[in-house]
């Protein structure tokens, strides 16, 4: 039989976390070379939130070191994560990809306020030696609203899948999908469309060791921050094309060997990024110092400041946004974005008076104050304490600990239980569990492409001078 093995590698929500980055690409030289050796194909792929602008090599190149890091590593195809798609201004997503040496698939992006960049493309084919055509598919999550607000779209990957797959089909023996949606969406993908051989996922940092076999398509993922990276091995037969074999693992990176010439490429990298965090924001009279548990000085400018930039009644943040005290002296947008690294963007929602005392009193609880966050635009450790502006809360402390909320007035008068108020927080409080109030909001704004960051900076100018 006319067998041929052939190979894809991957990376998967690293997140900025370059800290095990010179192993992962060290592993794939390791890789390349045998392969060369033995004259089997392999190819490297990237399944999106490679970017993420907590980290000052993404803030000060706005993502551009990492498209870098990429071309150095030799990689073939990539798709967009939600961190590419929604984080970055338009104008730096229109560009990010343009000098990489990658084909970037994302089927589901959709640019409205020009003509879409040159990069994007909605799937790619790979041909092996033997002349097999694999068709590499890309699909991001879609989180319209944020899209559209950034002036892109982003459609229903099932949409795209019913009107792009046959095309596909056709081009190609092996089909691929490079899937930002999350395990639930793959799952479904694989039972809706058997043509699909190889979905490669992440989004919700989901971790297999080995592959998972749903409706006879191989699932895989790494998990995220580049703890693992992906291996997959599939045997396509020639004579009958067929795929008679296809396995996934997951490969942990913590004591791989490192690549030193990608070690002093990060280092170079950093630099360079740094220099461009390098601008004066104000010069600090002296320190200001930071608490997740208590009231600080800075977070309540900051809250403050969040209100009077949305034009909102009321204002919400949590204290752990903060991450460290800043010194006096001069303070640059590094220091800004090293104590608010978090890409999390302000926010208004309409919520009538008694939902937002339901909002109060869940802010005050030790268990929403003490939990570790993870994830949903945060990069901090906890929550913290939840800081209000435009309100007056009175509390009590309850004979179990807890506090009680015992009265809150807004403008020296109760709040009017049936009055719509405009009330701002970040877009994390927005997802996930902690205030179904705000989450299930008809009425939601959100201010993009600015981050909580931008805000702290106008903040800070009220310390000092720039």
């Amino acid at each position: 039989m006319n067998k041929e093995r052939l190979y894809f590698y991957y990376t998967s929500d690293l997140h900025s976390h370059f800290e095990n980055w010179p192993q992962i690409v060290g592993y794939f030289q390791e890789k390349k070379e045998k392969h060369d050796r033995r004259k089997e194909d392999y190819w490297l792929f990237d399944n999106g939130d490679h970017v993420d602008r907590f980290h000052p090599i993404t803030e000060g190149l706005m993502g551009k070191g990492n498209v870098e890091l990429m071309n150095r590593a030799a990689y073939d195809v990539a798709t967009l994560g939600n961190n590419e798609g929604i984080t970055l201004a338009k104008e730096d997503l229109h560009s990010l990809y343009d000098e990489a040496d990658f084909g970037v698939v994302c089927a589901n992006l959709v640019c409205h306020h020009q003509e879409a960049p040159t990069w994007l493309q909605n799937y790619k084919i790979e041909t092996s030696k033997q002349g097999t055509k694999i068709g590499v598919i890309g699909l991001t999550a879609p989180f319209r609203p944020f899209y559209q607000q950034l002036g892109w779209d982003v459609e229903s990957p099932y949409d795209i899948l019913d009107s792009l797959l046959p095309e596909v089909e056709r081009e190609a023996d092996i089909i691929v999908l490079l899937s930002h949606l999350g395990i639930h969406d793959d799952e479904e993908i694989a039972r809706r469309y058997s043509s699909i051989d190889v979905i490669i996922g992440g989004h919700t940092h989901h971790l297999f060791k080995t592959g998972e076999i749903v409706d006879g398509s191989l699932l895989t993922a790494v998990g995220k921050h580049g703890t693992h990276l992906g291996e997959v091995m599939i045997e396509w037969d020639n004579d009958t094309h067929t795929l008679v074999n296809k396995e996934a693992y997951a490969v942990p990176t913590e004591h791989l060997g490192k690549d030193k010439q990608t070690t002093d490429d990060l280092l170079r990298i950093r630099k360079e990024a740094m220099d461009h965090l390098n601008t004066p924001v104000t010069r600090l009279r002296e320190p200001l110092h930071i608490t997740w548990f208590k009231d600080n000085e800075l977070m309540t400018s900051l809250t403050d400041q969040l209100r009077e930039w949305t034009s909102s009644d009321i204002a919400m943040l949590n204290a752990g946004v903060l991450l460290d005290h800043l010194p006096a002296g001069e303070i640059t947008y590094e220091e800004v974005h090293r104590i608010c690294p978090h890409p999390m963007n302000p926010c208004r929602v309409e919520l009538e008076g008694d939902k937002i005392m339901e909002v109060i009193r869940a802010a005050h609880t030790k268990e929403l104050m003490e939990t570790k966050l993870k994830g949903l635009g945060f990069r901090g450790e906890v929550i913290g304490k939840m800081v209000f502006s435009g309100v007056d809360i009175n509390v009590r402390k309850a004979s179990n600990g807890e506090l009680q909320v015992t009265d809150v007035t807004f403008d020296g008068r109760p709040l009017d239980p049936d009055k719509v108020y405009r009330f701002a927080t970040a877009d994390t409080f927005t997802f996930g569990r902690f205030f179904p109030e705000i989450a299930y909001a008809s009425e939601k704004k959100y201010y993009m492409p600015e981050l909580l960051r931008d805000l702290l900076s106008e903040a800070l100018q009220t310390y000092g001078s720039p």
